[in-house]
Order: structure tokens, then C-alpha cells, then sequence
């Protein structure tokens, strides 16, 4: 496909401004990141060094290592490289949780062995209502190929992710954000149960917190009878008749060995401490997530060593819901309640660690303000290194992944933070680039895509992309012609590339504040399939920009709009 005379001379003023740099030397597999300011972690500062990654795995690391000469040179120049931030308790890659309160399980106010009458299409074979099942786990519930774009923004590589429930939740898995098969992302199957307080509804018991603390201690009890039943059979078969196989059961049996760990998710200190009771009772391997008033728990945290997986999703003042024409001073105040909450929520990382309670950082969902409350808890009185390592090393050690993850060291998987600076608590840094196992993805800072809007493309409006656009692609110094077609769906700009750099989705569609248009897509070139990201602007009608694809030299595109009639063509043709 060939462009129009007119399109060609207009794309090639706009392609004019910026000729490719020369080629790199480019074979999938082998990097190597050098000039960049690296901190590992696990040891000092490199203020200018090279990473050597091979095979998905760190190969060397130092400030005079030699770059091979079959690796691909990234420069880091002006970038400090971080170990990837991990999410210490998420919901990513999962699926959507059942619909209605409690699922469909069955008899309410009996036991933990009560059965239920019947079970939802797809639910494990339990005899327990949905919310009761601890035989649920997070690694049969991964969609494959899920969009991390949103947490890859923030920085994160690996998250442990847990199905949503209501009392047990089920187990959790430790995966790699790489957007792969669920086989090839997973790091840990099943790391912990995960339990929490909210009764399972429909009527069902238990529906009080004191229901589901009974529920909870007859389970455990339940569990250790069943352990011994199950050890008696086992040393003399011929003695008795076979115990009954109960998959609730089976699961709690690593969980009251002590073998597997139990997070409970509590926030305020009741909740916390009615856990630590729990635990102890049971002797159980605890943790804590959530944790936002573990400030006021922090001598049994530290006496009982238990660790807190804290969501750092720290309140924000709510936006006013007065009329604009009201008065500031009329406004209604916030409760004194809330305001301590937010005084307090970033001072509490720097207090468990001023009281010697391990703890990791989640997100708490929240990947837009991630790193910027990374930056909260330093303001707040966490050292800068602990900060760091609170999102690496510490979240890696508490996970059972500190082998393979956590810090910059040959042998560990090559999963890696790339900021603009050379500080990423520095207000004017932001994450560029992310690496998960060995494969680099964009990072882009954040955006508004939402709403029909034209015009200049300011302020997060959207600037009139939808339409068919032919777009030339210079790229080291070979032209690419390919189609770029964009429509909108349910309020999001969706689409797709076609051409010489092969047929694929464009996803990630943003466009930033200061009306810069970014997507990715998967892109072919003679050197194998990888990730481009396209940014530029809509300026007189011709949409121009930069295209980076790790490895290679920056390459450059301009695109025209097509006329009503030659989409209408190609729609037909499709």
C-alpha cells in the first residue's frame, strides 16, 4: 500500500525534523542496559553500570562489566534502574468473583462440615457455601494474557494476587506481570490462605463477626481432627475405615502444620488483634494485610513476629461535593476521625520499622498513586533505602521469592524498575520502562482516555482520532507503510495496526494532559516481533510523533486521515 502523492510529501516534512540514529546491534534475547545509575538493593549504589541481561536472567551487574558482544545495548544515560516493584496483595490477572452475596451454597447455622444443598456451576467440589471454601485458589482463576499496563505504569513486575471472598478468600499465587500464559507468569502456586471478617450473606451462617470467628475456630479444629484421622489410617490402613476426603479440609491441613501462612486481612486494631488471638490459639503462621492501624499493635507485631503486608493506598481529601457557588468557609468540614486518618496513614511505615515489625507494601489497588505514596512514607519518616526495599527485597523475603526475586544480583530474574533521575522519591522522576522477565514494556505517565472530546487535545480531551489514518514509519532508515484504524468503544479509543509492520490491536491508548497521544502495539520487523510504542500530537491534521522499540534506534511516523469514501472501502473489504 503506497500513500497518495500529497500524503507522501506531508509526512515527509513532518518525518524531516529527526533522522534515525544509526542501527544497533540487535539479537532477541541478550541486553545489556549501560551508563545507568543502578541501585541493587542488595548492596551499594552503582552510579554508572551496566546490567547484562540473558535468557530472561540477570548475567552480570557492575560498574565494569564488559558488554557482550552478541547483547542488544540499551542506554540508561540520564535513568537509575531499580529491582521491579512487587505488589504484596493484589487481585491481578484474576478472574471477575462469583455474582451474588454468599454464592449459592447451602444450610445456614450449622458447622464447618454443614453441607450445602447445592453448588454453582463451576465452584470446586465442596461441601461448603462459596466464602467457605479454602480449596479456592487464585492460580485457577488467572486469565491469561491480562492487561498489567496500570501497574507496569507504577513501576510493579510481580504481585501476589488472591481470589476475593468473603471469609476464607483462598489461597494466593506469586506471579510475574509479564501478560503471558498463567503456566509461563507463575512464580509461587500457592503461597498463602487468605482469610477475612465480613460474614458470607444470603442468609448463610456465618453472617456476624462473631459468627465468622466461630466459623473460623471450628474450621481449624476441624482440620486438626482431620489431620489425625487422616496419620492414624495412614500408619495401619487395615486397622479402620478409610477417612472421608474433604477438600476444605485437605487445604487446611498445611495451614494448621504451620507450613503454610494465613493473611488476614484486618485493618483496624480490633481486627488485628482479634487475628493475632486466632493465631495464636491455632498456632499459625500469620500475617497481616492491610494494616492501617498497625501503629497501634506494634508490640504484639514485633513479640509475635508477624509480619504486615500494608496497603499504602493512604486516604486523599475527598473531593468537594458542595456547589461551586458555596462558600469555602460554609463547606462542610471533614470528621476529626478522617483527618488523622490521613495524618497518620504515612507515618505508619516508618513506625513498624522504628518498632522492628517486618512488613511489605501493597498497592491496595490504587497503581496511579503508587509511586507517590512510595514518596509519602520517606516524607512521612521511612528512610529512603527501607522504602525501597519495603517494594523489593522485603516484599520478596516475606513472599518466599527472595531467590529469584527482590534485588539486582546475577541469577535472579531479570525484573527491573527503569525511572527517569536519579531518585525515584524525586518529585520530577517517573517510571519509563519496566522489565519483566527479561522483556522490556513502556511505562506512561499518568493519563485521561476517557470522553468523546475533540478539539486541540488539552486537558485530557480527546483529539479526534477516530477515523482510518495511512501512516508512514521510518525506522533505521527503511519506510514502513501501515493503516492505523481507531474507533471508540464503551467510551475508549480501541483499534488497529495493519501493514508492514504486521496486523495487531493497538492497546494502551492514552492521551496525557498535555494532549500527547501514546499506544503500543506488538510491531514486525526483519529482526523479530516486538513491542513499539507510538507517541506524538494531532497538529493541522497530520498525527506525527516518535516510535521506540527497546534495542533499536528511535525511529519516527507521520499520518494522514483517510477520506470517508477509501475507509468506508477498506471497512467493506474487511
Amino acid at each position: 500500500m503506497l500513500l497518495p502523492t500529497r500524503a507522501r510529501a506531508l509526512v515527509s516534512l513532518a518525518l524531516i525534523a529527526a533522522q534515525p540514529l544509526a542501527a544497533q546491534r540487535s539479537i532477541p534475547g541478550t541486553y545489556a542496559i549501560t551508563n545507568a545509575r543502578i541501585v541493587p538493593v542488595a548492596g551499594p549504589t552503582i552510579d554508572k553500570g551496566t546490567i547484562v541481561i540473558r535468557d530472561g536472567l540477570i548475567a552480570a551487574v557492575g560498574a565494569t562489566v564488559t558488554v557482550p558482544a552478541d547483547a542488544r545495548v540499551v542506554d540508561g544515560a540520564g535513568h537509575t534502574v531499580y529491582p521491579g516493584l512487587i505488589d504484596a496483595y493484589s487481585t491481578l490477572g484474576m478472574r471477575a468473583a462469583p455474582a451474588g452475596p454468599g454464592g449459592g451454597g447451602g444450610g445456614g447455622g450449622g458447622g464447618f462440615g454443614a453441607p450445602a444443598p447445592t453448588r454453582p456451576a463451576g465452584a470446586p467440589n465442596s461441601s461448603m457455601p462459596i466464602g467457605m471454601q479454602p480449596e479456592v485458589r487464585a492460580i485457577d482463576q488467572l486469565v491469561d494474557g491480562s492487561d498489567y499496563s496500570a501497574a507496569w505504569n507504577a513501576g510493579i513486575t510481580t504481585a501476589l494476587t488472591a481470589p476475593q471472598g468473603r471469609v476464607y478468600e483462598g489461597q494466593s499465587a506469586l506471579i510475574s506481570l509479564s501478560g503471558a500464559d498463567f503456566g509461563t507468569s507463575t512464580l509461587r502456586p500457592a503461597v498463602a490462605l487468605h482469610v477475612g471478617f465480613q460474614g458470607i450473606g444470603g442468609g448463610l451462617f456465618p453472617s456476624s463477626l462473631m459468627g465468622v470467628f466461630a466459623a473460623l475456630r471450628q474450621s481449624l479444629l476441624d482440620a486438626q481432627h482431620y489431620a489425625l484421622e487422616k496419620a492414624a489410617y495412614e500408619r495401619n490402613p487395615r486397622a479402620s475405615r478409610r477417612p472421608e476426603y474433604n477438600p476444605s479440609l485437605e487445604a487446611l491441613l498445611p495451614v494448621v502444620a504451620g507450613t503454610m501462612p494465613v493473611v488476614f486481612r484486618a485493618n483496624s486494631q480490633r481486627e488485628i488483634e482479634r487475628a493475632l488471638d486466632l493465631a495464636k490459639e491455632f498456632r499459625l503462621r500469620a500475617y497481616i494485610g492491610g494494616g492501617s492501624e498497625a501503629y497501634l499493635v506494634t508490640e504484639r507485631l514485633k513479640a509475635e513476629n508477624v509480619p504486615v503486608l500494608l496497603s499504602v493506598n493512604f486516604p486523599r481529601k475527598a473531593a468537594p461535593t458542595t456547589p461551586a457557588t458555596t462558600p469555602v468557609a460554609d463547606a462542610e468540614p471533614e470528621p476529626l476521625r478522617v483527618l488523622r486518618e490521613r495524618v497518620q496513614a504515612p507515618k505508619t511505615p516508618g513506625q513498624l520499622k522504628a518498632a522492628g515489625v517486618r512488613f511489605a507494601v501493597q498497592a491496595g489497588g490504587n497503581y496511579t498513586d503508587f509511586v507517590a505514596n512510595l514518596r509519602r512514607m520517606v516524607a512521612g519518616g521511612l528512610p529512603a533505602d527501607d522504602a525501597i526495599r519495603a517494594a523489593t527485597l522485603s516484599s520478596a523475603e516475606l513472599l518466599g521469592a527472595s531467590d529469584r526475586l527482590g534485588s539486582i544480583e546475577v541469577g535472579k530474574i531479570a525484573d527491573l524498575t527503569v525511572v527517569r533521575g536519579t531518585d525515584i522519591f524525586a518529585a520530577d522522576s517517573r517510571v519509563t520502562e519496566v522489565w519483566v522477565d527479561g522483556r522490556p514494556h513502556a511505562a506512561v505517565a499518568p493519563v485521561v482516555a476517557r470522553g468523546p472530546g475533540a478539539g486541540a487535545g488539552t486537558g485530557g480531551e480527546r483529539p479526534g482520532l477516530e477515523g482510518a489514518w495511512q501512516m508512514q514509519v521510518m525506522l533505521e532508515g527503511v519506510e514502513h507503510v501501515v493503516s492505523l484504524v481507531l474507533h471508540d468503544q464503551d467510551g475508549q479509543l480501541r483499534g488497529q495496526l495493519e501493514g508492514d509492520l504486521g496486523a495487531q490491536d493497538v492497546v494502551n491508548l492514552q492521551v496525557d494532559a498535555a494532549g500527547e497521544i501514546a499506544f503500543s502495539a506488538i510491531v514486525t520487523t526483519k529482526e523479530g516481533t516486538e513491542e513499539g510504542w507510538f507517541r506524538g500530537r494531532l497538529n493541522d491534521g497530520v498525527f506525527a510523533g516518535s516510535l521506540t522499540i527497546t534495542g533499536h534506534a528511535a525511529g519516527r511516523f507521520a499520518a494522514l486521515r483517510q477520506s470517508t469514501d477509501r475507509a468506508r472501502e477498506r471497512q467493506e473489504r474487511e
